[in-house]
């Protein structure tokens, strides 16, 4: 009994039809036949009955189909197992992160790692959480620190780790910059820099969430993709913007950052940070780092 009888015999029993079989499988009726009397040989009973006009199981049938099944999916999953195992050099660790998490978490996460485990080569790479995803699914990157997916993704595992909190970038000279913390209905009037949706959903709605969630509307001057774009326009007057607090961290001149009070209502999701990795990808060392953040890996 072999895995490619098994295969022709349970398309032939969910399709009851050796053309609609065949084709699923791209394989000519003729051969697909052959495989399927070859396992009956092989087990010495019927598994289809055939005629002119239909296709049926045998009870036999009906039994092997389930078994059959299970023994595809464990094959295949023992195969992606293997495959990852080839794909991922021991060793290595692949992490894809957000600006955000980039900025403001990982230094200190990375610098411990690599105290704890000085043999393992972590390798990161900066992108937004649109082009994180797919690599997680395909196999070339290990984990992901990336917002909360705001719509399931059923096939990557995800821990929330923290909430950011938005800072005001400023002209130095504004009014506002003179005081040391802002509220939204203080900045709701001011011409307001934000990411653009298309290319920046996350960026965009968490913003435009804030404001909504007091019952606010900002009035958009003038859209940017990178922050350090959004920082720059800021310093040469044409608005101020809202941005996570790890921004702040970076000298501009002319700007200056202040924190943003927000009732507990204002905190939309893609203000959140958090992880996500590929569980059916297998990795020791993702396993060691996730036991920084006391997550199962």
């Amino acid at each position: 009994m072999e895995l490619k009888q098994l295969r022709a015999f349970l398309a032939v029993a969910e399709e009851l039809h050796f053309g609609r079989a065949a084709a699923r499988l791209n394989m000519l009726p003729t051969a697909l036949g052959r495989q399927v009397r070859l396992l009956e040989e092989a087990l010495g009973t019927p598994l289809l009955r055939r005629t002119t006009r239909q296709v049926a199981t045998t009870p036999a049938g009906d039994a092997l189909a389930a078994e059959a099944r299970a023994i595809l999916e464990h094959a295949a999953a023992a195969a992606r197992l293997v495959r990852g195992m080839a794909a991922h050099p021991a060793g290595r660790l692949r992490i894809g992160a957000i600006d955000s998490a980039a900025a403001g978490l990982l230094p200190g996460l990375l610098a411990r790692f690599q105290a704890a485990h000085p043999g393992i080569a972590t390798r990161l790479t900066e992108a937004k959480g649109s082009a994180i995803l797919p690599q997680l699914r395909a196999g070339r990157l290990d984990l992901g620190f990336v917002r909360p997916p705001l719509t399931p993704e059923p096939d990557l595992a995800f821990r929330w780790l923290l909430q950011e909190h938005p800072v005001a970038a400023l002209p130095s000279r504004h009014p506002l910059a003179r005081r040391r913390r802002l509220r939204l209905a203080e900045l709701a009037p001011q011409p307001l820099i934000l990411p653009p949706r298309r290319t920046r959903p996350h960026s965009h709605d968490g913003v435009m969430r804030l404001f909504a969630a007091v019952g606010l509307s900002p009035r958009v001057a003038q859209e940017a993709e990178e922050k350090q774009t959004i920082v720059s326009l800021v310093a040469a007057g044409i608005g101020i913007a809202l941005l996570p607090e790890w921004a702040a961290r970076m000298r501009v001149p002319g700007v200056v950052f202040r924190p943003v009070a927000l009732p507990r209502a204002a905190a939309p999701p893609e203000w959140g940070l958090g992880v996500a990795w590929n569980p059916e990808a297998a990795c020791p060392e993702r396993a060691l780092f996730l036991s920084l953040l006391d997550l199962p890996g």
